[in-house]
């Protein structure tokens, strides 16, 4: 029986396509100090890749007296002012390794834990037709690690996690990409992602292909089936 073929690729946002993580970070620390609370770098760094409402709930134990809802919303329209005001900072290759998925055919889905209207914006910002599906935090059944909304992808794709690739930095996006069944590649930004399980990690997207994604996936399907 012959493994299964790359069907589409699976793009994590925040860190992974677009390297907004400083925007949430300067969002974050002046939300727990006006409620009278302290924010550290390394708290900041234990967020990456968390849903929204589980990230909400930290900030409400560090003291921030909101509801959850209300810091989702106040934390994304911070964020969507600083991408509206400094711009979108587009991780090296990204777009370019996107507009090679597309022109070979390969589907795409971006799958974040930001809001959909923010993910809305940051696609908006694409020049071309760069995803077939958008998943984002306010859709999923459960937020990453989790892997819901991979399988949500999947399924909106019409492709089995087997057919895919997932693309993340973090290791909370990492754990939901994995225990999906995808192929998972690691791009770190902010935190080490030794030990979290990717089949591979990359040190940038830069250079690469639609080329080299098609083989990086026969080569851990082969490897699995083969195990």
């Amino acid at each position: 029986m012959s493994s299964p073929q790359l069907s589409a690729v699976l793009w994590d946002m925040d860190g992974t396509l677009v390297d907004t993580e400083p925007y949430w970070m300067a969002a974050e620390t002046p939300l727990v100090e006006s409620f009278g609370g302290t924010w550290s770098h390394e708290q900041a760094l234990g967020l990456v890749g968390l849903g929204l409402d589980d990230a909400a709930r930290i900030f409400q134990s560090a003291g921030v007296r909101m509801a959850v809802p209300e810091i989702t919303a106040h934390l994304t329209d911070s964020v969507m002012h600083q991408l509206a005001t400094k711009g979108v900072p587009f991780r090296p290759g990204a777009q370019e390794l996107l507009a090679s998925l597309r022109a070979a055919g390969v589907k795409t889905a971006l799958v974040t834990m930001s809001l959909r209207r923010m993910a809305d914006t940051v696609v908006d910002l694409i020049d071309f037709d760069a995803f077939d599906v958008v998943i984002a935090g306010d859709e999923v059944t459960r937020p990453k690690p989790f892997p819901d909304p991979y399988l949500q992808a999947c399924e909106a794709l019409g492709v089995t996690p087997a057919e895919a690739v997932a693309i993340e930095d973090s290791p909370n996006g990492l754990r939901a990409a994995v225990a999906s069944g995808a192929a998972t590649i690691g791009v770190p930004l902010m935190v080490s992602l030794e030990g979290v399980g990717a089949d591979a990690i990359w040190p940038t997207l830069e250079g690469r292909t639609a080329h080299d994604l098609t083989a990086f996936h026969a080569l851990v399907r082969g490897r699995k089936d083969h195990s």
